[in-house]
C-alpha cells in the first residue's frame, strides 16, 4: 500500500471532522484513515464520509503517511507512547492538541520524528477556519509547507513561533466562542428591544460577519471603523459608553489571557 499518500486522523471528534470534511471537498482522491475508539462516532463519521477505520493508532500510524494527532490533552501521552513503536522519520506527524509542545512530544520517541503543532478553530466546518503552525526540532525541507497546505483546506494558515502558540490558542482557537456570546447578547437585546427572536437573531449573525469582512476588505485599524460609526451625541456612542462601563474590552483580553494561561497548564506533565 501506498502510505505516504494516505492521511490517518488519530481522534475523530469535532476539530478532526473539520480538517476531514475540508479536505475531503478539497483533494477528492486523498486517502484518508481514522483511528476513533468510540463506535458511535465511527458510525457517524462513515455515514458522512469517505473513510477507512483502523482499531488502534499505532495500527493507523504503519498506513499512512501523515498523521492528525486530534486527541484530548489529557490522553495525548498514553496515544504519543502507542506511536513511538510505528512512527519513525518517514513519518510527518501534524498534532492539534491544545498546550502541547514539541519538544515534550518529541520526549515519546526513542528516534527523530518529524512534527508540526498546529492549533485551527471550529469554524474550519464550514471553511472559515484560522490556524497557527509551529515547527519541530527535526522537521525535513518541505514539511512545513507540506502540512501549511493541508491544513489550508479549512481557512487561512499563519506561521508562528511556538512560544506564541498558546496566545493563539487563547485568541482564535478559544475566540469563536466568545464570538458566539457577543451574538447570543446582541440578539438578547434586540429581543429586549422589542424584535422577534428570529429577526434579531439574524440581524446579529449578518452584523458581526458584515463588520469582520469590513475589517478584512479594508485593512484599516479597527478603532478607525468603529470612530466612523460614532456620531457625536449619537447612537453608538451611547452604546460604546455602556460597553466601557461595563467592561467589556477588559472582559475579553482576560478570556484570551485565562484561555492561554490554562493552555500553557494542559502542557505541564
Amino acid at each position: 500500500m501506498e502510505t505516504q499518500h494516505t492521511i490517518g486522523f488519530i481522534g475523530g471528534g469535532n476539530m478532526a471532522e473539520a480538517l476531514i470534511k475540508g479536505l475531503s471537498a478539497a483533494h477528492p482522491g486523498l486517502k484518508l484513515r481514522v483511528a476513533e475508539i468510540l463506535a458511535s462516532r465511527r458510525d457517524y463519521l462513515a455515514s458522512r464520509y469517505t473513510l477507512q477505520f483502523n482499531a488502534d493508532a499505532g495500527e493507523l500510524a504503519r498506513e499512512c503517511g501523515i498523521l492528525i494527532l486530534a486527541v484530548k490533552p489529557q490522553t495525548a501521552g498514553s496515544v504519543l507512547d502507542e506511536l513511538s513503536r510505528a512512527v519513525g522519520d518517514d513519518k510527518l506527524l501534524i498534532s492539534i492538541v491544545a498546550g502541547l509542545s514539541t519538544a515534550a512530544m518529541e520526549k515519546h520517541f526513542s528516534g527523530p520524528v518529524r512534527i508540526v503543532r498546529a492549533m485551527p478553530n471550529t469554524p474550519a466546518l464550514v471553511g472559515a477556519g484560522a490556524t497557527a503552525i509551529c515547527a519541530g526540532s527535526r522537521l525535513l525541507p518541505g514539511d512545513m509547507e507540506r502540512a501549511a497546505s493541508l491544513l489550508a483546506a479549512v481557512g487561512p494558515v499563519l506561521r508562528v513561533a511556538e512560544a506564541q502558540m498558546d496566545g493563539v490558542t487563547g485568541l482564535s482557537g478559544s475566540g469563536p466562542a466568545y464570538v458566539f456570546t457577543l451574538i447570543e447578547a446582541l440578539a438578547d437585546g434586540g429581543v429586549q428591544e422589542g424584535l422577534p427572536r428570529e429577526t434579531a437573531a439574524a440581524l446579529a449573525v449578518q452584523t458581526v460577519l458584515g463588520a469582520a469582512a469590513l475589517v478584512k476588505a479594508t485593512g484599516e485599524h479597527p478603532a478607525l471603523l468603529r470612530d466612523r460609526v460614532c456620531s457625536p451625541g449619537g447612537t453608538t456612542m451611547r452604546g460604546m459608553q455602556a460597553l466601557e462601563e461595563h467592561g467589556f474590552r477588559h472582559a475579553v483580553r482576560e478570556a484570551v489571557r485565562q484561555a492561554a494561561q490554562r493552555s500553557r497548564e494542559l502542557g505541564c506533565p
